[in-house]
Parts: C-alpha cells; structure tokens; sequence
C-alpha cells in the first residue's frame, strides 16, 4: 500500500503564490492555489483508491481565512490531515513522510493542478522496481517523489529547496544513499502567470483551468 502525501499550503490570500501577487493581486492569487488544491486532492485521493492505500495531506495555515474554505475542509474530509512540523521545509518534508507512513509514500504538492490520478499511480508503481521515483519539473526542481520506506526522505537533508538544481540535487543524495531511482514524466509548476496560462491550456477541464479562465475574462 502506498500512501499518497501531498504537502498543502492554506490558500490565504497573501501567503499562497505569492509569485503570482504582483501580476493578479492577493485575492485571485490565493483562489488559484485553492483550485489548484482541490485538482490536487481530487487526484491524489483517486489514485490512493486506486493503489489500496490513503491520501494524506501535511497542512500550514490557517484554513479559516483561506478561499473556497467550505469545498478545501469538504475535500480534505476524505483525507488524514497532518499538520506541517519543523523550521525549514525539508524538515516538515521529512517528518510529513513519517507521518504519512512507515511504508510507501508518495509525495507532491499542489503546484501542479494538472497532475491525474493515472499518473500518480502509474508513478507509485514504479516502486516495483525501483527504491524512489522522482519527477522533474520543467524549473529544474521536482514536482513528485515517491519512496519504498518513508525513511529514505531523510537523505533529503541539506538539499536546497525551490533552486534550478533541486531536482539534480535531490537525485544526486538519493543515489549517493544507494538507493535506485525511476523517473517520472517532467510536468510544469504554477510560479509564475505564464505558468498558469500555459498549465490552463494543459488541463482545459479542471477547476484550475475554470479560475485562469474567469481571471482572463475579468481582465478583458
């Protein structure tokens, strides 16, 4: 059984895609990362039916202030929620693993709204053969990691985070533990508008698509 962990931000405005902030202000800033969410924990809990195991989610923030509050708490009913623990976030990385499992974890986050329930699974999967699948995102970071045993994410230690050489970095400590890795197909985070646009045209039938589609819309 493998545990799907998707590591979630509260979608408030003002502290979610922050990035997004100087193009579309705070409010639609914060309701992309909700859409984006809720894509997310609609793939992520399908694919958990899937492989036999459960969706759980590693939260920060503060879910009253977020947008679309009543559909994030209606969606995260059917997941373990967890909260986010420890000062850096590869520690709140690690110990999210541990909390998700001792077992098979795989992990994302909710920057790619995009994602499906098929390839979540089909990247669980590739644990058959391997000790860690490992997605690159197309910024040289990575959008999802999957591990045989939770504690493999303890190699993690010492990467940096949200670099272009993340993904290499990470691949690199995970070798260097001696662990065999699979590759994932590369897909395109949410960082920036272009960003958005481009992952809207990807996944035309998604809330996420919907919500670029009326912030397009207000903006002409």
């Amino acid at each position: 059984m493998t545990a799907i962990l998707v590591m979630a931000k509260a979608p408030v405005a003002g502290e979610a895609k922050t990035r997004l902030i100087p193009a579309i202000g705070p409010v639609a800033a914060a309701d992309l990362a909700a859409a984006a969410l809720l894509d997310t924990l609609d793939a992520a809990t399908e694919a958990a039916s899937a492989l036999g195991g459960r969706t759980v989610v590693a939260l920060s923030g503060d879910l009253a202030r977020a947008q679309r509050p009543a559909l994030v708490r209606d969606a995260l009913r059917a997941c373990r929620v967890v909260p986010q623990r420890g000062s850096d976030f590869v520690q709140r990385l690690i110990r999210a693993h541990r909390d998700a499992s001792s077992d098979a974890v795989l992990q994302i986050g909710m920057d790619t709204p995009q994602v499906t329930a098929d390839l979540l699974a089909r990247s669980a999967r590739g644990l058959a053969g391997a000790d860690a699948v490992l997605g690159p995102a197309e910024d040289g970071g990575w959008w999802v990691l999957a591990v045989r045993r939770s504690a493999y994410a303890e190699h993690l230690a010492g990467v940096p985070m949200s670099t272009s050489r993340t993904g290499e970095l990470t691949a690199a400590a995970l070798r260097a533990a001696g662990l065999r890795i699979a590759a994932a197909p590369p897909l395109r985070d949410v960082d920036t508008i272009e960003d958005a646009y481009a992952v809207a045209k990807l996944a035309p039938h998604t809330r996420f698509a919907a919500a670029v589609r009326e912030l397009a819309g207000a903006a002409a």
